[in-house]
């Protein structure tokens, strides 16, 4: 097994393009939405150091743990579709010589009261759901991928205040998102987010801007005749506490 990527380098710009999606250990892009494991790979060697606490709280199918385990980060894995989490644990079993084996957990990330003290965190990673465009579940009543958009809103301003409690002071909090569109028209998804999150209490440091790849809707919306661009941007928002 491959641990580390090939001819990997540190992004110095604003804009991020990967192309191909990274997959060394044991990632692999086939759970829908998933991000490129170059993203938390960057934001971690950025951001943190060895023994840092890092929480992932939308954890998937374990992207962000599994670099983590990589770069002896103490990763944090919650979600609350257990279905996730046994992708994620699975994903997770491999042999490499790590001081952490990260910890996954089955919890609601707008309320994490019971499981994360104040200031415990070094470093999160956020990558929520879109509101509504991927269902993750049919009846988990804590899924805020089957809210629409203002309830998603609602429980994103509670999402932000959990994040500045459990953080420690002066470290950094990012979020990845997208915008959506609705009726051909756009909604800044991100902007809304990004607000929210600033209104919260934190310093606004960076806007990066990720390009989309290899994503299943891009090829449906190309034989389609329509009068509106294709979305191909992404958010990555770096917030300081």
């Amino acid at each position: 097994m491959v641990y580390n990527p090939k001819n990997f380098e540190l992004e110095t710009t604003s804009i991020w393009r990967f192309t191909e999606r990274g997959k060394w250990a044991t990632h692999k892009g086939d759970y829908r939405g998933n991000c490129p494991p170059q993203v938390p790979r960057n934001l971690l060697l950025k951001y943190t150091k060895e023994n840092n606490i890092v929480l992932d709280p939308f954890c998937g199918s374990g992207t962000t743990l599994i670099e983590c385990k990589l770069l002896n980060r103490k990763g944090i894995g919650i979600d609350v579709n257990i279905d996730a989490l046994k992708i994620a644990k699975e994903r997770l079993n491999f042999k490499f010589k790590t001081v952490y084996e990260p910890k996954l957990i089955r919890a609601d990330s707008t309320n994490l009261q019971n499981i994360i003290p104040n200031e415990k965190i070094d470093f999160i990673f956020a990558h929520p759901p879109y509101s509504n465009i991927i269902k993750y579940s049919e009846d988990i009543k804590e899924d805020i991928s089957r809210l629409n958009l203002t309830e998603f809103l609602n429980q994103m301003n509670s999402f932000s205040k959990e994040c500045f409690r459990v953080l420690k002071k002066d470290k950094i909090c990012s979020v990845l998102i997208g915008d959506i569109r609705k009726n051909k028209n756009v909604i800044p998804l991100g902007f809304n987010i990004m607000n929210i999150f600033i209104q919260t209490g934190f310093k606004l440091n960076e806007i990066i801007i990720k390009e989309q790849h290899n994503c299943k809707m891009t090829d449906y919306w190309k034989n389609k005749q329509i009068d509106f661009y294709l979305l191909k941007h992404e958010y990555i928002f770096i917030l300081k506490k």
